[in-house]
């Protein structure tokens, strides 16, 4: 094995998983390691519930993401959650709406076709996804969330002519399912901003990932049922050191799959926002206690999607 061990390193990468724990000395722009994120806030009123949370919880929240898409929000729902975040200087990435399992075809649906993910099928679904970004742009959005390598290839291509916003920060999803370094580092050659990496993968993989790439890893430290349920919280300390930076992002088990949200399960959708600011908050305790040396980015960092209203 010697021999390709010798050929990924002249490439740059790493030649295997890490055996020994690893400590990275990469970091955010403004210096820091890591960053909070609240997931699956679907809309303005999930939004003012995690502002008030972290509030009460003295929290600082970086940003918050959203997965129901932005082509099922109105223009007045996204002005609202964005002049919020503006207002709060958060990061805000909303979802592209289109995706497979919205699309007609039902093998993205079938237990041997959920690879597909939420990747999109034929070229309609590319121009459907460019639109909804556009109209997001359009009202202030500058973070997006991408499942599709086809899409965050295009939008990186739109950035460099002048089409999107050259500050626009492309979120690529767990969705897309990267597990090594060199996919990874696709993903970043393609103009990915920042990556979420699988939540089951052993601080050892993760940390052969980060070693690849430079780009923030957004990291489930506790993950929806539908992708495992798993509660990593006491690992968050060795995710900081290894992976930085780093977005620690707090999902919830034992939590409905809401997506796609609307208002017919609104309430639902608040409670889950409401809860995932209190897991923040004992994530934050677990890193005050075990790693208070780390360095977390402060309120209104100049590297955050903050949206432009």
């Amino acid at each position: 094995m010697d021999e390709t061990k010798n050929l990924l390193k002249k490439l740059g990468l790493p030649t295997g998983d890490s055996s020994e724990f690893y400590n990275t000395d990469k970091r955010f722009p403004d210096g820091a390691q890591y960053r909070f994120e609240i997931p699956s806030v679907e809309g303005p009123r999930c939004l003012k519930t995690v502002i008030d949370e972290a509030l009460k919880y003295k929290l600082t929240i970086h940003r918050v993401s959203q997965g129901s898409g932005i082509m099922l929000m109105t223009d007045h729902e996204i002005k609202e959650m964005l002049k919020m975040a503006k207002d709060h200087q958060m990061e805000v990435s909303l979802f592209v709406g289109p995706r497979a399992t919205f699309d007609i075809g039902a093998q993205p649906l079938t237990p041997a076709g959920k690879n597909i993910g939420l990747g999109l099928r034929g070229m309609d679904q590319i121009v459907y996804a460019i639109e909804d970004i556009k109209r997001g742009c359009e009202l202030g959005l500058r973070g997006i969330l991408v499942a599709d390598l086809g899409l965050l290839w295009v939008v990186n291509q739109l950035k460099k002519e002048g089409q999107l916003p050259s500050n626009l920060v492309i979120k690529i999803s767990v969705q897309l399912s990267a597990t090594n370094p060199i996919s990874v580092k696709i993903l970043e050659d393609f103009g990915g901003g920042t990556f979420n990496v699988s939540s089951d993968l052993p601080l050892e993989l993760l940390a052969s990932i980060r070693q690849a790439v430079s780009i923030p890893l957004d990291l489930y430290v506790e993950t929806p049922d539908n992708f495992g349920g798993f509660v990593r919280h006491f690992e968050i300390p060795k995710f900081i050191r290894a992976l930085s930076p780093i977005y620690v992002k707090l999902g919830l088990r034992n939590a409905p799959d809401i997506y796609p949200s609307g208002t017919h399960i609104e309430a639902t959708a608040i409670a889950l926002s409401k809860e995932r600011v209190r897991r923040a908050k004992i994530a934050s305790d677990m890193i005050q206690r075990y790693c208070p040396e780390a360095l977390m980015s402060q309120v209104g960092a100049s590297d955050l999607a903050i949206p432009e209203v």
